[in-house]
């Protein structure tokens, strides 16, 4: 059975985007494969988050995953920061990690340009810690996103230049694992992008039916096409995309139909898309309402969890260190 890793930053609630891109295989691969699903708080500390939200961030993404579906009894389901053996490889990892290579990945460029006033060490060296939270576990497969492509062939790089300098072949090279389908990117309602937790255009997992109804209706559109079967401007698009995600094709192909014949009232198609958001996402929204209040469950879970995670992670660390010649006196 393969090993799966991934794990989803602990920066807020989770979202439409999430589900879709990353939880929805998440679900589907706990029935297939060993899989361990942590949540990345330790990740979430290049950006210097408010200590006094980090454990609710943290316990929100938990509930999350659990509302979404991921199953405990099916998985390992762990906090990043429960397992101090990952920042121990983390560590070592860093030994044999480049600041030349480093400092040309995509994430780090686009992070240091963005926060040009917060260049720390942590963002500089994501990649080995994201590298070992997956070679920790002997992870086989990891899913990954466009986003995170670059990430993974670094841990990979990683797991054969630690297993070349040492003549062993402790580490597996991990490759990615999407079920051979392309990714779902779900966008964001203003226009701009991807749907993300920091650009404040999200629609969450656990929002009520009239927050969704509030976000759809201040959704960017226009005043509507003029030529028959034009093609729809990136905000336009980005609505029908996430009616794709939700709805049935008779519904959207009723308002494909709409636009190309330049009928279309965005009132009417606002209006169904909130519906079709509302009705998917109540079940994960009562699962999770329903979580949230169970101290004792949640406690369990990640108790449970880091006592699996930790067994997996010890067994791996005392590997590495007898390679790089850690000994007991």
């Amino acid at each position: 059975m393969d090993i799966v890793l991934s794990g989803i930053r602990s920066t807020g609630k989770l979202h439409l985007g999430n589900y879709f891109g990353a939880l929805r295989n998440f679900i589907r691969m706990q029935d297939e494969n060993k899989c361990f699903f942590f949540v990345a708080d330790i990740h979430s500390l290049t950006t210097h988050p408010d200590p006094r939200m980090l454990h609710e961030n943290t316990r929100n993404v938990l509930v999350d995953y659990l509302g979404a579906g991921i199953d405990p009894l099916k998985s390992v389901i762990y906090v990043q920061s429960d397992v101090p053996e990952t920042m121990e490889l983390y560590l070592y990892l860093n030994m044999h990690a480049y600041l030349g290579e480093l400092s040309k990945t995509v994430s780090f460029k686009d992070k240091a340009r963005k926060q040009p006033e917060n260049v720390n060490a942590g963002l500089l060296t994501y990649p080995t810690l994201m590298a070992a939270d997956i070679l920790i576990h002997h992870a086989d497969k990891v899913p990954v996103g466009k986003d995170q492509e670059q990430h993974l062939e670094m841990t990979r790089r990683f797991a054969r230049r630690f297993n070349n300098f040492y003549n062993v072949e402790l580490f597996k090279e991990p490759v990615a694992y999407n079920f051979g389908e392309e990714l779902i990117k779900i966008p964001g309602l203003d226009g701009n992008g991807k749907m993300g937790k920091s650009e404040g255009n999200a629609i969450y997992l656990s929002d009520s039916p009239q927050e969704i109804e509030k976000k759809v209706k201040k959704a960017l559109t226009d005043s509507g096409p003029t030529v028959p079967d034009s093609p729809k401007p990136d905000y336009i698009e980005n609505l029908f995309t996430v009616l794709r995600a939700v709805s049935t094709p008779e519904v959207v192909n009723h308002f494909d139909n709409l636009w190309n014949r330049c009928e279309i009232r965005y009132g009417d198609l606002k209006k169904q898309l909130s519906e079709d958001i509302i009705r998917f996402t109540t079940p994960i929204r009562e699962r999770i309402l329903e979580i949230e209040k169970d101290e004792e469950y949640l406690h369990k879970v990640t108790a449970e969890g880091a006592e699996r995670a930790r067994e997996s992670a010890a067994k791996t660390l005392n590997e590495v260190r007898q390679v790089m010649g850690f000994k007991k006196f």
